[in-house]
């Protein structure tokens, strides 16, 4: 494939604009991994990674300075501390977490959830820590 316009190819997108079109099965993903706390990108949209994380327990008190996070609660229940307060969510239910407010994702039992973030967020965003997962993990 020659680019249009003397441009650059980039290799994400030819990859992306030649892949088997076909649907993307959550419960399958979420079978490729067991570990807590560690996301899983499963798809991009433009600048935007849809990653697969599995909670339980307390996750570190962590900030994003430059992007909102998204939590969409596929099976579970879990929490979203702050320091004024917490939102509860389950099965269901998203929330978006503004960028700079300090909070604290928990979960008491197994929680599935998908977050939708910009590519190359880090999941302890400020917050250094033994949780901060290796980023760009694609399952």
């Amino acid at each position: 494939m020659v680019p249009e316009h003397n441009q650059p190819l980039n290799p994400r997108r030819f990859k992306k604009e030649h892949m088997k079109r076909s649907a993307i099965n959550l419960k399958e993903k979420l079978a490729k991994f067991s570990e807590h706390w560690s996301p899983k990108i499963i798809a991009q949209m433009n600048d935007y990674h849809f990653k697969l994380v599995k909670f339980q327990g307390d996750f570190v008190w962590h900030r994003h300075d430059d992007t909102d996070e998204t939590f969409i609660v596929l099976e579970g229940e879990m929490s979203i501390n702050f320091r004024d307060g917490k939102v509860d969510l389950k099965a269901g239910e998203m929330f978006i977490v503004p960028k700079r407010v300090e909070h604290k994702p928990l979960a008491k039992d197994e929680c599935k959830i998908m977050l939708v973030e910009p590519a190359g967020t880090v999941n302890t965003g400020n917050a250094q820590s033994d949780l901060t997962a290796e980023d760009d993990v694609w399952i």
